[in-house]
């Protein structure tokens, strides 16, 4: 295990950073666009990349731990002092490409997030106050209680759900229990 071990896990690192920031970007434009049908499937993508994220920063983790006892700095030291005591020759800038890159990455990833943020929430108090124009009440919408006609719990001819309105063989009723 060495520097060659924790550059190319930093690689992983940085490819997986890229695909979470292609995730966000791929679910901040189904919201822009209003395809909320996906938003579960692009969710669901995201939170398997930060699985996989995970995953790297713990192998990440072990392997700083093995490069800094190699190179007599604490075993907890973050990458900028594993940076600091890299030996003479290319280390000290490969592994400070990779940090500048990570870091870059991860300062667009929490824009996306907050911006996709801002658009579920911009969403949810949209759907709020349609519900709320559309019955008067957004929690009488919820409890409305369709019948076999499409009425709603009051009917115009003044039943209550749950008394079957007389029906006719022509009452123009979907399922009308005849083949």
């Amino acid at each position: 295990m060495g520097a060659n071990e924790l550059s190319a896990l930093l690689w992983r690192e940085r490819e997986l950073l890229e695909l979470l920031t292609f995730k966000l970007e791929e679910e901040q434009l189904l919201l822009t666009a209003g395809r909320t049908r996906w938003i579960d499937h692009a969710t669901r993508e995201v939170e398997q990349v930060l699985d996989r994220l995970r995953s790297a920063g713990l192998e990440r983790s072990v392997e700083v731990s093995s490069v800094a006892q190699q190179w007599g700095t604490d075993e907890e030291a973050p990458l900028r002092d594993i940076i600091a005591a890299a030996p003479a020759g290319p280390w000290g800038e490969i592994f400070t490409a990779h940090l500048k890159a990570m870091t870059d990455l991860t300062a667009r990833i929490a824009q996306l997030r907050d911006e996709n943020e801002r658009f579920l929430r911009a969403a949810a108090r949209a759907t709020q106050e349609t519900l709320a124009t559309t019955t008067g009440d957004a929690t009488a919408a919820a409890g409305a209680i369709y019948d076999a006609t499409g009425s709603t719990a009051t009917s115009a001819s003044g039943l209550r759900s749950g008394t079957a309105a007389p029906t006719t063989a022509t009452g123009g009723h979907l399922f009308d229990g005849r083949l």
